[in-house]
């Protein structure tokens, strides 16, 4: 199989990017941009999206395989993983299944569990988010509305904008998968065996991952970090680009480097 499609820039200590449900590899060009100034900063198309061919059946294990299949081909045996949203799913998948490939992780707006234990919420959300293309609606008909619903106070303009633009590029067959796939995942048990550096930066008004709910997952990873963003909204990196980059910085910028 091939690797997924990317962007990449600069060169040194390499961070890779995973995007959530309505992003893409664009989404992340301000911390390309940023960190591609002193590092190797990379930002996947994860498979469905922009240039990546869609898997057979999208699981997480074999979302974390196609990343995998990546550090591969751009000949990466250890990266700093930055997962926004189910991106940042995606990185715990990884710690998994490829732990060996991870030398930090970044965890932003994200969950280590999806749902509730009977099911009915997952029932309720896919119901509640696929009902308007059942009925007909596109993505780029859609996506002003899904954005609006996610970001938070005073939001950097053209952060919103390439969301939104992301967010409508997304095809309705990626985004039934990856709504389905979302409602699958549960890695709370992986939690206190994480053994890399972890950072967990939440939302002050996140609904989908609420601050409350990332404190309790970072105080279950061993000696991770928590930080919680004023104002910002879900689409964290995109509504306060220059503090997020900030924040990572330090971050990344105190990891031993052996």
């Amino acid at each position: 199989m091939t690797a997924p499609a990317h962007l990449e820039r600069g060169s040194g200590a390499p961070v890779v990017f995973l995007h959530g449900v309505g992003g893409g590899a664009a989404v992340f060009e301000p911390q390309l941009a940023h960190f591609g100034a002193r590092r190797h900063a990379i930002a996947w198309d994860m498979p469905g999206y922009g240039g990546s061919a869609p898997l057979a059946a999208m699981t997480f294990p074999a979302l974390a395989d196609a990343l995998a299949r990546l550090l591969d081909q751009l000949r990466l045996e250890r990266v700093d993983l930055v997962g926004h949203s189910m991106g940042g799913m995606v990185a715990l998948e990884m710690m998994a299944s490829h732990a060996a490939r991870v030398s930090s992780l970044t965890l932003v707006a994200t969950s280590p569990v999806f749902g509730s234990a009977d099911g009915s919420f997952q029932r309720q959300f896919l119901a509640q988010r696929l009902g308007p293309l059942d009925d007909g609606k596109t993505m780029p008909e859609l996506a002003p509305v899904l954005v609006a619903d996610m970001i938070g106070k005073d939001p950097d303009a053209a952060g919103i904008a390439r969301a939104t633009a992301a967010m409508a590029a997304v095809s309705a067959d990626t985004y039934r998968a990856s709504l389905t796939c979302l409602t699958t995942f549960d890695r709370r048990a992986l939690l206190a065996t994480i053994a890399v550096p972890t950072l967990a930066v939440a939302a002050e008004h996140d609904r989908a991952a609420p601050p409350a709910g990332m404190e309790r997952m970072a105080a279950r990873i061993p000696g991770a970090r928590y930080h919680c963003v004023a104002q910002s909204g879900h689409l964290l990196p995109l509504e306060r680009p220059g503090e997020f980059n900030a924040l990572l910085d330090g971050f990344l910028d105190a990891l031993p480097r052996t």
